[in-house]
């Protein structure tokens, strides 16, 4: 793997379920030589169990698991390696709260994409825990990031590279390379 030179940055990949996250957060991770790390795989056993059960999240359930994505976060700046998560990161209040744990350089990729393109990726993915019956759930609850700062918008109707080399694109103005 090529050595690793954005350091000091730190990026989310976020959006609702089935905007591509995991697979955008890998390829722009590739891209931009920084480790990548699956948000998801971060959820504690209870998340997954009523997520997998077509059970929305409530805030009390999200916040433990957004307070590891910002420790996660923040330890990588602090030993000085970058970092692309994917993380929903669907509320203002999230962001806030990951931007305040990581406590150094974070940026968003916001994923966006039309409700009919989001149901068919997710009738298209095998093996997930996330039903699509829970796609209407994050669309409510969706508060879109338009006009934060450190936020990028890129939109899903792309190839998976295509959206990558998007946000790449939306980020180098923003000092990431």
């Amino acid at each position: 793997m090529p050595e690793r030179t954005n350091t000091s940055h730190a990026i989310i990949v976020m959006g609702v379920s089935g905007s591509g996250k995991s697979s955008i957060g890998e390829k722009l991770a590739e891209a931009l030589n920084l480790r990548f790390v699956e948000g998801d795989g971060l959820h504690p056993a209870s998340n997954v169990e009523k997520m997998s059960k077509g059970i929305p999240l409530t805030d009390e359930d999200r916040m433990p698991w957004l307070d590891v994505i910002g420790e996660t976060i923040k330890a990588a700046l602090a030993s000085g390696e970058g970092i692309v998560v994917s993380c929903s990161a669907l509320k203002r209040i999230y962001r806030d709260r990951l931007r305040t744990a990581a406590g150094g350089s974070l940026f968003f990729v916001y994923l966006d994409g039309s409700r009919e393109l989001l149901t068919r990726r997710m009738g298209e993915r095998k093996g997930h825990f996330m039903p699509a019956s829970l796609l209407d759930s994050q669309l409510q609850t969706l508060e879109v990031p338009t006009g934060e700062p450190g936020v990028v918008t890129v939109d899903i109707d792309d190839t998976v590279e295509g959206i990558a080399e998007a946000a790449r694109k939306k980020l180098a103005p923003l000092g990431i390379a």
